[in-house]
């Protein structure tokens, strides 16, 4: 399985912190907001990330993350030309993706629990189009959300609706095969202009084949200031009890 992390966007709900840098530079307690993201791949067993930038700030990103090497990864990189959407930027990984399965992560997503690395195994030997964890939330109508039948199985995705149909959210852990990139090539913009993931999640819903688990652990995205503030001290909090692992460092030279 490959990985890919979505690195760019306008981030204009932090402004003035995004003023002049990318988002995901901004520090989560000790380390730069994009190590998150990274590390979640790397605790699924995964060696080959794609760092999908855009923006501000695209040299610091890749002179922060260099080769990947000091991760145990292989990083490359590719550039999104505006802030179309997390499907249109997951269609630049298509070349990248070859054949195999694989799974995108949000930059600003901060998980702290337990590695990943069964979930993704179950996706891949399954018979799953696309798949994603799923997370309760007090705010659901911030996101798109889930909505289930009586089973637990989801039956669809709304974005961002006035009245949301349930509290689950899909957060931004998504897992996908090459055939995604067919359903991304159909899309239409949105009522917002961007081409929408939960439009590629719902293509799988009807015929069973979309796959998802609830996380268990912890959770929040790092796109606005109060949701900044709130991954800065779910970090220090996994740091104090112990469960953290310390930032991994820049070789010398």
């Amino acid at each position: 399985m490959k990985g890919i992390v979505l690195a760019g966007g306008t981030a204009t709900r932090l402004f003035p912190l995004t003023i002049v840098t990318n988002k995901h530079l901004l520090p989560i307690y000790d380390r730069p907001m994009i190590y998150y993201p990274i590390e979640t791949l790397a605790g699924m067993g995964i060696r080959e990330v794609l760092v999908i930038v855009g923006g501000k700030s695209v040299g610091d990103v890749v002179e922060l993350l260099a080769d990947g090497s000091h991760f145990g990864l292989d990083l490359t990189y590719r550039y999104q030309r505006g802030a179309l959407g997390i499907a249109h930027a997951i269609g630049l990984a298509r070349d990248f993706v070859g054949d195999d399965a694989f799974c995108c992560v949000l930059g600003d997503n901060i998980l702290r629990g337990p590695a990943l690395e069964p979930v993704a195994e179950e996706f891949e030997a399954g018979p799953w189009g696309a798949g994603t964890l799923l997370y309760r939330v007090s705010d659901p109508e911030r996101f798109g959300v889930a909505e289930l039948d009586g089973a637990g199985n989801v039956v669809g995705f709304e974005e961002k609706p006035v009245h949301p149909k349930s509290d689950l959210i899909p957060i931004g852990v998504y897992f996908l095969r090459p055939d995604a990139f067919t359903v991304i090539d159909s899309l239409a913009p949105s009522g917002r202009g961007e081409f929408e993931i939960t439009d590629v999640l719902n293509h799988y819903v009807p015929d069973g084949r979309f796959f998802h688990r609830v996380y268990d652990g912890h959770w929040t995205d790092a796109g606005t200031v109060p949701s900044l503030i709130r991954a800065a001290e779910l970090a220090r909090d996994d740091d104090q009890a112990g469960r953290l692992a310390r930032p991994v460092e820049r070789p010398v030279g």
